[in-house]
């Protein structure tokens, strides 16, 4: 059989960094990890052709010839899943839709979709093509438990366009043992963290490799579910970072008591990652409770002083923050800019509250009638909040957006971070390489050199004088300071990303496109 499998274009969002990516020199942030996984679990008869709309637009005339053609999408995709599955039902195609959304909302796209996937699909989806084959599909496919993660193959990254993406994507794992009210992933992957053998995460990041990415974002919503199982993975990819002479760098997630774990936080350093993504949410203690997020609060220690044990490893801590729980009061709009600052968290992903289907937060809401039936409402968010208007609550997330990527407090962060508290990111990296000059060599001039094409894009391409003589500012500061080409790199990046977010903010405030959620 011909299958084409499609990932939709994304809205423009903070994480897509949009504006941002032609001063990357890419065209998308980086890949979904479900289209080559897929396309790896499709056994080898049937030719598979996948599309990545960030990277390529869609060919409709290829997908009307095919005999199968998939779709997934997250909630911030379904917009536009509807919009394609409208053209194919148009043009004749079988249509299969699977994914994050459709897991949640099954019946969203009613009859739009021949056949639906619910949940993981490494069992699902062989099954459905045997019976395709046989004709006798199903509509609905949902499998009896969750996957054996020791049974997944190494994704096809061979046919994605791998060049298009400034990152790439790896897994290790899937699930996550806490219980936050608000989030979908212990629905779709459940509370017991499953991962991949040591083998199976080094064939991965040798295929990955192999497409000339040396750069990834560990996909796993908790790389640290179980701690006792990854710090084995972990071991493992540090030695195969130490016998390739560390070819990879990477980005993870983890809740916040890796603060609490100072052998986890160093085998992180020494597999060389270099930012972690922490989903902080809120400096309001009470709404932490509310929300189920208490991981944030054992053991003793401030917020501040995690994130701060953190990053005095040298990794970096991204973060997530939400504002409207129902312990939020107007109060929060000045509050969390605050903590961003003290934090000295540069890249603060900020979003209204949004009750996504069958997590208990819907569910709550739904029973208290404070869920707005709007599947687009003009407040940005579904949820009506208890202490604030959502007027109230729109005007507040763009003030607290405007706080924290006003120019100079943005780089003001970035400043504490890497000139005052100076954190020494990939320090095990660098550390190795001064064994071998040649390759430390060759590392410090490519950092440079893209430091360099990053901060002449910023010259040429970014529109506004005030912002790039602020950005051409601070990496001439940089330069006196701390002239490390690693260094230097990070803050061409910085600039880029303050770019598109800036961007992003003015687009909302003049109304030409909607609130931009996080969700």
């Amino acid at each position: 059989m011909k299958i084409v499998l499609i990932n939709p274009r994304f809205e423009t969002s903070y994480w897509g960094l949009e504006h941002a990516l032609p001063l990357l020199d890419a065209k998308a942030n980086l890949p979904v990890a479900c289209l080559p996984l897929l396309a790896a679990l499709t056994p080898a008869e049937h030719d598979v052709v996948l599309i990545d709309e960030n990277v390529e637009p869609i060919d409709f005339d290829l997908c009307a010839r095919a005999d199968i053609v998939g779709l997934t999408g997250m909630s911030v995709q379904r917009k536009r899943m509807t919009e394609i599955l409208t053209v194919l039902k148009q043009r004749g195609a079988y249509t299969v839709v699977g994914g994050p959304w459709v897991s949640v909302q099954e019946d969203y796209f009613g009859s739009l979709a021949d056949v639906v996937f619910v949940g993981e699909a490494e069992e699902t989806w062989p099954r459905f093509l045997r019976d395709r084959e046989a004709g006798a599909a199903q509509h609905r496919y949902e499998q009896n438990g969750r996957t054996d993660m020791s049974s997944v193959p190494v994704p096809r990254f061979d046919l994605l366009r791998m060049d298009d993406y400034a990152v790439g994507s790896v897994q290790f794992s899937r699930g996550c043992p806490f219980t936050c009210e608000f989030c979908d992933i212990i629905v779709i992957f459940g509370r017991r963290p499953r991962i991949k053998t040591s083998r199976q995460v080094i064939a991965e990041l040798e295929a990955l490799l192999a497409t000339g990415t040396d750069t990834a974002f560990i996909v796993d919503d908790n790389l640290i579910g179980n701690k006792k199982a990854i710090k084995e993975i972990l071991h493992d990819v540090v030695a195969w970072q130490r016998r390739r002479d560390y070819p990879m760098t990477f980005f993870a997630e983890a809740s916040l008591d890796l603060s609490d774990d100072a052998e986890m936080m160093q085998l992180m350093v020494d597999a060389n990652v270099r930012i972690v993504f922490v989903g902080i949410e809120t400096p309001n203690e009470a709404s932490l409770r509310e929300t189920k997020k208490l991981q944030n609060l054992r053991k003793g220690h401030t917020l501040l002083d995690k994130i701060h044990a953190i990053q005095a490893t040298g990794l970096e801590v991204w973060c997530g923050m939400i504002l409207g729980f129902d312990n939020d009061d107007p109060t929060i709009f000045d509050i969390q800019p605050a903590f961003i600052r003290d934090a000295r968290i540069v890249n603060a992903m900020v979003g209204m509250l949004h009750a996504i289907p069958k997590t208990p937060l819907h569910e709550r809401l739904r029973r208290e009638g404070r869920l707005d039936p709007d599947d687009f409402p003009d407040a940005g968010t579904n949820v009506v909040p208890l202490k604030i208007g959502r007027q109230e609550l729109r005007d507040g997330y763009l003030h607290v957006m405007e706080a924290l990527y006003e120019t100079e407090a943005y780089f003001d962060r970035v400043d504490d971070l890497y000139l005052k508290a100076r954190i020494r990111p990939e320090a095990t990296r660098l550390r190795h390489l001064r064994r071998k000059p040649l390759k430390l060599l060759k590392l410090n001039l490519t950092w440079t050199l893209e430091a360099a094409a990053i901060t002449w894009r910023l010259a040429r391409r970014v529109p506004s004088r005030r912002l790039r003589n602020a950005y051409l500012r601070r990496m001439a500061r940089v330069l006196r300071r701390r002239a490390s080409p690693l260094i230097l790199q990070i803050y061409a990046i910085k600039c880029a990303m303050h770019y598109h977010v800036d961007a992003l903010i003015a687009e909302m405030k003049d109304g030409q496109r909607k609130t931009i959620n996080s969700f």
